[in-house]
């Protein structure tokens, strides 16, 4: 202690400073794990506003798209390709572009497009229609028809992304669709599975068709019964004329029949309306599908 005061004394005496204990060191304790961040929640819906009439010209590339209403494994491939073969449409593989989403890079960036009047659902609608318009400008026909089923999730947007767009129900006996919906990957999900899945679908398509106006309704099963029938129809909804190349759409290879993006199985590759399968009996409804097969018009 008397060496402590007296070096102390030195240093005060040509330096002002001092020596101090060392404060005692604190206990070793294992180190705590860093708490889990938590999972980000949801995607907060994004803001846009819809385009009014006069702002069209400059807002949208792409004009009077035709959007095809359906739930999965309602013969929508089939329809696709029918419309495809007309020289005036073009009718690519799903293009799923409801989930192409832009984000900001920066507050900076953000702040720079509110300026602009964008927010960022706008700056999403500018890219589905780029890419949209892009794939209809490549194919030198006049309009584009768009069919991934998915799309029935979100019709508001679709339509107010492009008020002009014009839309087409496509329907199909909901025993059918749960059937083909399971048979086309029975290992992935059992029929109940399947119908339970499909049935989102199905529900979907139905608010569409309640929530747009001047819309066209066709069903798979007059498609294959009567195709020239129906396509005249369709046709005259659409303002083209009829061409009978479209019954006959042509054989078609793994460039444009991509598993995964619509249909890619056997009957549709034979280029050539097929024979639909039988309709189910009422006695053959699950009570899952009943309302909806009551709804649609599918029971006696």
């Amino acid at each position: 202690m008397s060496l402590m005061r007296n070096l102390n004394r030195a240093l005060t005496a040509t330096t002002g400073l001092q020596v101090r204990k060392a404060a005692p060191a604190a206990p070793v304790t294992s180190a705590k794990p860093k708490p889990v961040a938590a999972k980000p929640g949801k995607r907060p819906t994004p803001v846009y506003r819809c385009p009014a009439p006069e702002e069209l010209a400059t807002d949208r590339l792409l004009r009077q798209p035709v959007f095809i209403m359906s739930p999965v494994r309602s013969g929508s491939t089939l329809l696709r390709m029918l419309l495809n073969a007309h020289s005036r449409l073009h009718s690519p593989h799903e293009t799923h572009i409801r989930r192409l989403e832009v984000d900001y890079g920066s507050k900076l960036a953000q702040r720079a497009m509110s300026a602009l009047d964008l927010e960022r659902g706008d700056l999403e609608h500018l890219l589905w229609d780029r890419v949209l318009h892009r794939e209809l400008t490549k194919s030198g026909k006049d309009f584009l028809v768009e069919k991934t089923p998915s799309n029935a999730f979100v019709y508001r947007r679709i339509k107010d992304c492009w008020p002009d767009a014009r839309f087409v129900f496509l329907l199909r006996h909901p025993v059918s669709i749960a059937q083909s919906w399971h048979e086309g990957d029975p290992d992935k999900r059992s029929y109940e599975e399947a119908a339970a899945d499909a049935l989102r679908y199905m529900k979907a398509v139905d608010n569409a068709r309640k929530g747009l106006t001047g819309g066209h309704t066709v069903r798979y099963e007059e498609i294959t019964a009567d195709p020239e029938k129906e396509m005249r129809r369709l046709c005259a909804f659409l303002g083209v004329d009829f061409e009978p190349a479209m019954l006959d759409y042509g054989k078609r290879d793994d460039s444009q029949v991509v598993k995964g993006l619509g249909d890619w199985r056997d009957k549709i590759r034979t280029g050539s309306v097929q024979a639909g399968r039988a309709l189910p009996g009422d006695d053959d409804i699950p009570p899952l599908l009943r309302p909806m097969c009551e709804a649609w018009g599918y029971t006696s």
